[in-house]
């Protein structure tokens, strides 16, 4: 069962390059927009984690281009949670155009980091908490 999240916006003329498209490294940016929204969707931020000492680096990063983005098109980013996180967090994402096609298909990998430790921990108690009391 996956839980998700889904948020539009508008390409800004900064994000393209000399071929009028989104530049491919800009997705990563929009992927990590994708996982705060999702966060901020069940009433969690990456701030207040990141102030109670628990960060997230990705660890693992994999997208797939399927058509270009250009300046001003409506975008749709879909972050999905594919299993109840532990000491790791995996997302698949799916961003498409306001016609629906299909732009890009990724998956990123986040591990759970003490910040005074620099060690891996397990998930936050009241992040799984919201999970499983939502039919997780």
């Amino acid at each position: 069962m996956a839980h998700q999240n889904t948020f539009s916006f508008r390409v800004r003329y900064s994000e393209t390059d000399q071929m009028g498209v989104v530049y491919h490294g800009n997705y990563a940016q929009y992927l990590e927009m994708g996982r705060v929204e999702w966060l901020r969707a069940m009433g969690f931020s990456y701030k207040k984690m990141e102030n109670e000492g628990i960060m997230l680096p990705v660890i693992s990063l994999k997208m797939e281009f399927k058509k270009s983005a250009t300046y001003d098109d409506l975008i749709t980013v879909t972050t999905k949670l594919m299993k109840l996180p532990m000491v790791r967090i995996e997302f698949d994402y799916e961003i498409r155009n306001e016609a629906g096609d299909l732009l890009l298909t990724a998956n990123t990998v986040l591990a759970f980091i003490d910040m005074k430790t620099g060690r891996p921990i397990k998930c936050p108690p009241q992040i799984l908490q919201y999970l499983q009391d939502h039919g997780f």
